[in-house]
């Protein structure tokens, strides 16, 4: 079986995978479209003041839990960074690479 033939044969498992998986596939999907759209609110709230993680929950009207969860992703990955604190709150602003 030559190289074209494997690439032939890859595409048709693929395209028969994604057939047999296609409900998991579109949750996936509307997944990450949700987690994309509350990063970007994220990034939106904190765009011109450093807030707390409630601030931001109350803002973009999401729990406090889900906001900490993409606060430290975005943390981990440079996009966010601590501004000092309010309180007992760190406040978040976003990196200059923004």
């Amino acid at each position: 079986m030559n190289e074209r033939d494997n690439a032939k044969q890859r595409t048709q498992l693929l395209t028969k995978l994604r057939e047999q998986h296609k409900d998991t596939v579109a949750v996936a999907q509307e997944r990450l479209k949700l987690q994309k759209k509350i990063k970007r609110e994220i990034n939106q709230s904190i765009k011109d003041n450093p807030k707390t993680v409630p601030e931001i929950a109350e803002e973009i009207e999401q729990p406090s839990q889900e906001v900490l969860w993409h606060i430290a992703a975005m943390k981990k990955y440079g996009i966010v960074t601590e501004a000092g604190m309010s309180g007992e709150y760190v406040l978040y602003k976003r990196t200059k690479e923004q």
